[in-house]
């Protein structure tokens, strides 16, 4: 009867080892990406897209946008006729900031970041976010 307890002992012991294993996996890959890792930005979002309307930008604060691609980006508005636009793809794990009034913060890790220059503000993450040209034509934002 001992020889049965401990090879249920073992094999139960065992299977909780690799489940373990296997969710911590699959969390620490959902908040990973090989293009955070290698700092290297997103494909160029095609010139001329529209990205949102100048107007729906208020000065000094960002609005989350997706490019036809289906990337993310964050698009400030810096003056009353100027943006700017960066990737929206945190730095530090590959996690999408949010824009929250003149911050743009990860929800993973708590990076904060200048919306208006994509600067780190907050670590963990320590570069900045890539930036996206952008120019404003006819009332509009639009990659460029």
């Amino acid at each position: 009867m001992t020889a049965e307890l401990h090879s249920r002992r073992t094999v139960l012991t065992t299977g909780a080892a690799v489940a373990g294993a296997a969710v911590g996996a699959v969390a620490l890959s959902a908040c990973s990406s090989d293009d955070a890792k290698s700092g290297t930005a997103q494909a160029p979002i095609a010139a001329g897209t529209p990205l949102v309307a100048l107007a729906d930008v208020p000065v000094g604060q960002a609005k989350a946008a997706k490019a036809p691609d289906g990337s993310d980006v964050i698009v400030a508005r810096t003056s009353e006729s100027a943006c700017a636009a960066f990737s929206a793809i945190c730095t530090h794990q590959g996690c999408t900031v949010a824009p929250k009034g003149a911050d743009l913060v990860c929800p993973c890790h708590g990076s904060v970041f200048n919306a208006l220059t994509g600067e780190v503000k907050q670590g963990p993450a320590n570069k900045p976010l890539p930036s996206v040209p952008v120019k404003v034509e006819n009332g509009k934002v639009v990659a460029g």
